[in-house]
């Protein structure tokens, strides 16, 4: 009887262990089922999760920062509220390799304050000038030389909206273009490239060091050479592409002017009267432009109305000249008798 109650309690036992066994199958199958649930749910079930597991599913899609899904990270405070915008479009493109490139047109009345105070904010937000066009201006408008520069410049994209708002505030903003080339892919391609190329090394040096026939230390040379090769290249571009997305790029193009190009739409009366003030300017301009030239053009006019005048002078002595001389013989024709006459002078005597 007691070997009946013993084996009862252990066959018990040994359900009770199964149920216990299955049970915890089944929760980890059901806990399973809800981790790929929430993974293909929106935003508001990630809010929603605890802490602990909103950083783990944020952790699982931010595989080298290239998931497209990155628009459901999950983003809670401590109270469970949501994320404002800026923080999702931040966590968003914070693994992103960016590289950003701005054009800027700039009207500006004081050139050299512009250009100094431009400089001095380009140093002090850790940036520098890249390149740098000057142009001082010989042609005259409206009495004034036009000045121009060409810039491009390099600052940290940590500042280039600052920097951008700075450029707006100095001058009058006439054309402003900015691009956002997305490089996240073909920088981890190459990173990926890199380590496949150092690996790579590191085994060739290996072989190298057991290698005993000379056939196979030429030929593992030969591969080793090579692949340091591209992998100096594979390094060197990189290093270019990560200074392209640590600085971005503004080419800007400023000019000296008088008068601002008006940036909002004006009305009809506006459009007239400042047609009607530029025509009188530009006829102002255009005789003081006028004046100017016939001033600073005056020796050559000089010599060209002297040269004018030294010929209507030789023009008119040979015209006289020649009259005189027809003159001259058309009296010698008169005061000389016709044959005729001569002939009856001569049978009279």
């Amino acid at each position: 009887m007691k070997e009946r109650k013993n084996t009862g309690k252990s066959i018990l036992a040994h359900r009770a262990a199964a149920l216990l066994a299955a049970a915890e199958l089944l929760a980890a199958v059901f806990l399973t089922g809800c981790g790929d649930a929430a993974a293909s749910s929106d935003k508001s079930m990630y809010a929603a999760a605890p802490e602990s597991n909103a950083a783990a599913a944020q952790g699982a899609y931010d595989t080298y920062g290239t998931s497209e899904s990155a628009d459901y990270d999950a983003v809670s405070d401590e109270a469970g509220e949501p994320a404002s915008s800026e923080a999702k479009s931040s966590t968003a493109t914070s693994g992103r390799k960016l590289i950003r490139t701005v054009n800027m047109e700039v009207e500006t009345r004081e050139y050299d304050g512009f250009l100094s105070s431009l400089q001095n904010e380009v140093q002090s937000r850790g940036g520098y000038i890249e390149n740098m066009d000057n142009y001082n201006g010989s042609s005259y408008s409206g009495g004034r030389s036009a000045r121009h520069v060409s810039l491009t410049l390099r600052i940290p994209k940590d500042e280039l909206d600052g920097f951008l708002d700075m450029v707006s505030g100095l001058g009058n903003v006439v054309r402003q273009f900015e691009n956002v080339e997305d490089v996240t892919l073909s920088y981890v391609d190459m990173e990926s490239h890199r380590n496949a190329l150092r690996t790579e090394q590191d085994r060739l040096l290996e072989l190298l060091e057991r290698a005993e026939s000379l056939e196979d230390i030429i030929t593992i040379e030969d591969r080793l050479a090579n692949v340091r090769y591209q992998l100096e290249s594979m390094e060197s571009q990189l290093r270019t592409m990560d200074n392209q997305v640590d600085y971005g790029t503004v080419r800007l193009d400023v000019s000296e002017v008088q008068e601002l190009t008006p940036v909002t739409e004006q009305t009809v009366w506006e459009r007239i009267c400042e047609g009607f003030t530029d025509s009188l300017k530009n006829i102002r301009d255009g005789a003081v432009e006028l004046a100017v030239n016939v001033i600073v053009s005056s020796p050559y006019l000089i010599l060209g109305a002297l040269f004018i005048a030294v010929i209507v002078i030789v023009i008119r002595l040979s015209w006289n000249r020649s009259m005189r001389s027809a003159e001259k013989k058309r009296q010698q024709t008169k005061s000389v008798p016709p044959a005729e006459d001569r002939s009856d002078t001569g049978n009279k005597a």
